[in-house]
């Protein structure tokens, strides 16, 4: 397998032209974040002296949601059919900004989606996300024909629409901003309308190759639906065939040709609903307590930017309910909010613990960690 550290904008031209070589039948690709103290971590347990398995184009190295280092194995056809799908979807290729890290599949998938359409690719430089910067970045795109777009993580577009002013006009002015790698909240959907910012809310993962699903509805050839237990199943050209080196991980992960996602969902007139993770129920007291569903009353109340709900461990509750909570304006107050979450979901699922923090941490591009959450922000007591 050939490596790429990503360290700048020129190691992306470098990534650009390896996963083109390897679109072509060329050697698989491992790229990973230069500045990332787990990366070489990442890459021993991709165990690069090994033979790549078969029909490998690229390898996504991750920690995923339980730590474990895995490396998702994609061909050069799922990558182009996510590629192709999503510019049917969008209205036609298109020029790109890459707004994201080349390493995560949502920005590998800006690079490949160029390269299909013929057309250069612009790169927000990396450092912390700043309104002046994504600006300046997405002019080359802007100034050019045809549609233009880009893809980001929601805490990016919320950035932009706090700041206003040049980053917002850029934002504007791109045909659609796929929106992935976390929810997109109801208020910041509103926002964003209310801005004139055409967002395009997507669910997928890198066994997947990217978003598979756009605004609830499955990409062409994309076929979802849900098990007894609430779990979302997927199907498609746009499938991983398997984790580096874990056969095991690999024959759980597969029911024959469905892809067993690790969260819950449920289909209205065939849009897909995504509902949380399985793993995020909380057991207090012997009622299970959906952690996602709590997050959305919360989320929902005047003053919350964003929220996070999390199980602790409690000697007489076995778990009890704490919530970490972004707060902008006039935030409510704690009895407030327990007060909506006991009328909405009743008395098991209000928070037991709330903290108000002015932001959450995150794991991989814009999703929370909620391990960070439950160990940082509420320590033991006592």
């Amino acid at each position: 397998m050939r490596e790429v550290w990503l360290r700048g904008p020129e190691s992306v031209d470098e990534l650009a032209g390896a996963v083109a070589a390897a679109l072509d039948g060329g050697e698989a690709v491992l790229p990973l974040d230069g500045s990332d103290p787990k990366a070489a971590g990442l890459l021993a347990a991709m165990r690069p002296d090994e033979p790549v398995e078969p029909g490998t184009a690229v390898i996504i190295a991750t920690s995923g949601s339980t730590g474990e280092p895995k490396g998702v194995l994609l061909s050069a056809g799922a990558l182009r059919a996510s590629a192709e799908a999503t510019h049917r979807r969008l209205g036609g290729p298109g020029r790109w900004l890459l707004a994201t890290p080349a390493n995560y599949i949502g920005g590998l998938q800006v690079l490949v989606r160029s390269m299909l359409a013929g057309q250069p690719f612009a790169v927000l430089p990396p450092g912390p996300f700043r309104a002046e910067r994504f600006a300046e970045a997405a002019r080359p795109v802007l100034a050019g024909d045809g549609p233009r777009y880009t893809a980001m993580v929601p805490t990016q577009l919320t950035r932009l629409l706090d700041a206003g002013g040049p980053g917002l006009d850029a934002a504007k002015a791109f045909d659609a901003i796929i929106l992935g790698a976390a929810a997109t909240t109801p208020a910041l959907r509103a926002r964003a309308a209310e801005a004139g910012v055409r967002i395009v809310p997507s669910y997928g993962m890198s066994e997947t190759a990217s978003g598979c699903v756009y605004d609830g509805v499955p990409l062409d050839g994309v076929d979802v639906r849900i098990a007894g237990d609430g779990r979302i199943l997927i199907a498609g050209p746009v499938l991983t065939h398997g984790y580096r080196l874990r056969p095991d991980l690999t024959a759980d992960a597969f029911d024959g040709r469905w892809f067993r996602t690790g969260d819950r969902g449920q289909l209205r007139d065939g849009r897909l609903e995504v509902l949380g993770r399985l793993d995020d129920v909380i057991n207090t007291g012997g009622v299970k307590v959906s952690a996602a569903a709590v997050e959305r009353l919360i989320t929902a109340l005047p003053g919350v930017r964003e929220t996070c709900v999390v199980g602790l461990p409690d000697a007489e509750w076995g778990q009890v309910v704490a919530a970490a909570v972004v707060a902008e304006g006039a935030a409510p107050s704690v009895d407030e909010l327990r007060a909506a979450v006991r009328a909405s979901a009743g008395a098991a699922a209000v928070p037991k613990r709330v903290e108000f923090v002015t932001t959450l941490p995150l794991r991989g591009p814009g999703k929370i960690d909620r391990t960070a959450v439950a160990q940082q922000i509420f320590p033991p007591v006592g």
